[in-house]
């Protein structure tokens, strides 16, 4: 291994699903001395209910780089991550840029990468809706295009790249480094007092996320959907952790049963119960002791696949197959007839016990990624092709 020179690597998150998954990668960067990881935020998400609390519970610490770039449509903020990024690495030259997911500041940060000719690594590449529609679709498409190394959490990933034409000595199928984290924070999150603070007991509630554009934009579709979880929280009390982007279109409908948590009084009832946005230790505590899930996030497919929580995906499709032919997830469409049909059935159906994870969902995920890394670094004279670019 290089001894003179240690390879600098700039690990980008912007909004809260980077963060899960880069926490680990830079854990265990910091296990070897050859290596120096640096974190750069670039602000996509930027409030503390989205961000800073996330970085204090994944033990990330302060971003070596905060870029500030805030929210905008996806054009102008993928154009404002570009530039403040590129203007970074002008001034400060990363040996390797590490970009994460799916959202706009993965596929910015890989297109500054990419033209500085500096190798690019992705994290969860290979992932495919095969739904153009989906602005999360275009950026990994993009991104897998242009990367130098591309880890996959499932074995179909590698299958979808190779379709596209990246040749099979880029792709390392290494597992889910988001569940790295999940098993790291998991004992924590079970000490979380949120079930106290909300009044409601383990199984004896459901969780709801919504915040995609094609779920949540349009009124008369946000409308049917929540008047059909309205549905099923006659049965059961749905907690709803409120996406701001949602937040805003919620309180301009006239929904009954849906209602607002203040913080004093504990939701105990049926209904649907809206809440701020949870950390990460409270919201893997609300997923751990639910007796359901509902959502349109990737992310939660994956989370309850580990845990073994009955999850309804609120989509036409997934980008995640594994979490259904290995999971507990089901795809159940967009329908909000349909939506309550399938809850309704999914509360009549106990937990599903001794469970087993996909392949390499094992909390070590993290490990092959890095050393896949000092691999790149010492091979095919890398490092002494990057040391040459910095004299």
């Amino acid at each position: 291994m290089n001894t003179t020179q240690r390879f600098r690597i700039f690990n980008v998150v912007g909004a809260r699903p980077n963060m899960m998954k880069i926490a680990p990668i830079i854990a265990e960067m910091r296990r070897h001395s050859d290596l120096h990881p640096v974190l750069v935020h670039t602000g996509q998400h930027y409030d503390f209910a989205m961000s800073q609390v996330f970085l204090q519970q994944l033990d990330l610490g302060e971003p070596d780089y905060n870029l500030q770039v805030g929210s905008g449509t996806h054009h102008s903020q993928t154009a404002q991550v570009i530039r403040t990024f590129g203007e970074l690495v002008q001034n400060d030259r990363p040996d390797m840029i590490v970009v994460a997911g799916d959202v706009n500041s993965t596929v910015a940060c890989a297109l500054v990468g990419a033209k500085e000719l500096i190798p690019v690594a992705h994290i969860e590449s290979g992932l495919r809706s095969f739904d153009r529609q989906m602005p999360e679709e275009v950026n990994r498409v993009i991104t897998d295009a242009i990367a130098d190394l591309l880890f996959t959490t499932e074995q179909s990933a590698a299958r979808n790249l190779m379709q596209e034409g990246v040749p099979s000595e880029k792709i390392f199928f290494t597992g889910n480094v988001m569940i790295d984290s999940l098993v790291t924070a998991l004992a924590a999150a079970r000490r979380s007092t949120i079930l106290d603070q909300l009044g409601v007991r383990p199984q004896k509630y459901a969780v709801l996320t919504l915040h995609r554009p094609s779920n949540v934009d349009d009124p008369e579709r946000l409308q049917s959907t929540l008047r059909a979880i309205s549905e099923i929280a006659k049965d059961i009390p749905v907690i709803f952790p409120i996406h701001p982007r949602t937040a805003g279109r919620v309180s301009s409908l006239r929904i009954e049963n849906i209602r607002d948590w203040s913080g004093t009084a504990a939701i105990g009832s049926q209904g649907i119960w809206t809440v701020p946005p949870a950390s990460y230790l409270d919201f893997l505590c609300l997923m751990d002791s639910s007796a359901m899930m509902i959502t349109d996030s990737g992310g939660v497919q994956e989370e309850t696949t580990y845990l073994g929580i009955p999850c309804l995906t609120y989509r036409d499709n997934t980008e995640r197959p594994v979490t259904i032919t290995n999971g507990t997830n089901r795809l159940i469409g967009t329908s909000p007839a349909e939506l309550v049909i399938a809850a309704k059935k999914a509360l009549s159906e106990k937990h599903r016990n001794g469970h087993v994870p996909p392949p390499l969902w094992d909390g070590h995920a993290a490990e092959r990624i890095v050393r896949v890394i000092r691999n790149y670094w010492n091979s095919n004279d890398i490092g002494k092709k990057i040391d040459r670019k910095r004299h």
